[in-house]
């Protein structure tokens, strides 16, 4: 407790630091505000029927809302919120791997500057898409919630909920510039954040109600929680070290190279998105629905706790972690780097068989690293299974932990190089905080 103090000594006497970190709090603070101003033209007290609905949810329309912090569930001006922004980068990054042209944009720091600009507009393209489709969602469910209804007021929605996204995009650039953390993980964090005491209460509550031993299984919920994360930490910056050896290399009376160092591969390079890609493919059975000879399949592939639906939610993440990893990962680029940079692994011939290696040690990583992220994907459903609230068994598993996890240890890294810099101890005790390449 005193090395905890004293370390928030050491933060407050860092000018800059301290100022970045008050900046992003206040920051925050405006994104979250706007989270509860509803749409204009639409009743507040109807609309708190869906906001309801939502904590209930498990589906993708439950994600978008615990993404946006409560804001889809509120018809907010920030309803949207920075999900049209990811969806716009993960298909301008796919475009890098398949594209050559985008390939090259990616290698130049004026094509990185081009793909950034790709990027917001695709962004205006999807929320055009999506604002409308999300008003006239809601306006199908509860048609008394609206105080105007017509095509103009759809329009006129559109247009201030594009406004919304891209002011929370300004506001995630500009925590990255001038505040602490990647801004625009930090939003999405938040928005997780803000549904954890909500959840937390609702399972006390339940649990304090219970008479058969209520308050001791509480304690071994949140004991089983707390492991949970420490196995989430594990995998989020578990690395095999790849030891690259540099030749000598003489210029004029320096000499330069001969020395050691490592290319960390990642368990999980993947991050997320096999989880959210699984996810999407797991909506589709829903249209079965409708037929009455496939609707016993789509009851079986659509309920949450069911041992079919996580079987294939399980089998997904693990066929998209290999995707995932096969599509960014790319061994040939870094053999040919090595190769120009006089590098080489110990043992093995520069080119070809170094990148044969490398491709061989990933695969053999990402098996027990996709295997562990299925099962995290699952737990949120077994924690239901065993009397878990709804709400806080989300936080058991998928996307809101290992996002949780994955900000909290880059944020701290970030705080932790400005303590090191200025020669103040670091957050540890020992060794060096590491955070994440990237969510």
């Amino acid at each position: 407790m005193k090395k905890f103090i004293q370390t928030i000594k050491n933060i407050y006497k860092i000018e800059e630091l301290r100022k970045r970190i008050v900046y992003t709090f206040l920051l925050i603070l405006v994104y979250r505000l706007g989270s509860f101003i509803v749409l204009p033209g639409i009743d507040p007290s109807v609309i708190a029927e869906f906001s309801a609905s939502m904590s209930n949810r498990t589906d993708a329309l439950s994600l978008l809302n615990m993404f946006s912090g409560g804001a889809f569930g509120n018809v907010s001006i920030f309803a949207l919120g920075v999900m049209p922004y990811i969806s716009a980068s993960i298909v301008v990054q796919l475009l890098g791997v398949f594209v050559g042209k985008f390939r090259k944009m990616q290698a130049e720091e004026s094509g990185r500057r081009k793909l950034n600009q790709i990027t917001r507009l695709l962004t205006i393209v999807i929320l055009c898409i999506q604002g409308p489709a999300y008003i006239s969602n809601i306006m199908h469910q509860y048609p008394n919630a609206f105080l105007v209804s017509s095509k103009l007021y759809i329009l006129a929605a559109t247009v201030i909920l594009l406004g919304g996204s891209m002011f929370v995009m300004w506001l995630g650039e500009r925590i990255t510039e001038r505040g602490i953390g990647n801004g625009i993980s930090l939003i999405i964090m938040i928005g997780i954040i803000a549904r954890l005491p909500q959840a937390f209460m609702a399972e006390v509550l339940s649990k304090a109600g219970s008479t058969t031993g209520g308050i001791l299984l509480l304690i071994v919920e949140f004991v089983i929680l707390f492991f949970v994360f420490v196995a989430a930490i594990a995998l989020v910056q578990a690395v095999r070290k790849v030891p690259v050896q540099y030749a000598n290399r003489v210029i004029g009376n320096k000499q330069y190279g001969g020395v050691r160092q490592y290319i960390p591969l990642k368990v999980n390079a993947s991050g997320v998105m096999p989880i959210i890609f699984a996810q999407a493919i797991m909506l589709f059975p829903i249209i079965f629905s409708r037929f009455d000879a496939t609707r016993g399949f789509a009851a079986a592939m659509s309920n949450y706790t069911g041992l079919w639906y996580n079987l294939v939610f399980g089998f997904l993440v693990i066929v998209f972690t290999y995707f995932y990893t096969a599509v960014t990962f790319q061994p040939n680029m870094m053999a040919e780097d090595m190769k120009k940079n006089g590098g080489f692994i110990p043992g093995v011939k520069p080119g070809k068989k170094t990148m044969e290696y490398l491709d061989t040690i990933m695969t053999r990583i990402v098996l027990p690293g996709s295997i562990f992220l299925a099962i995290i994907a699952v737990l949120p459903a077994i924690a239901t299974l065993c009397g878990v609230n709804n709400q806080f068994a989300s936080f058991y598993g998928g996307t809101s932990l290992l996002i949780l996890v994955g900000v909290v240890l880059d944020t701290l890294q970030q705080v932790e190089s400005h303590l090191l810099m200025r020669h103040y101890d670091g957050l540890m005790k020992t060794g060096r905080l590491t955070g994440r390449s990237g969510m």
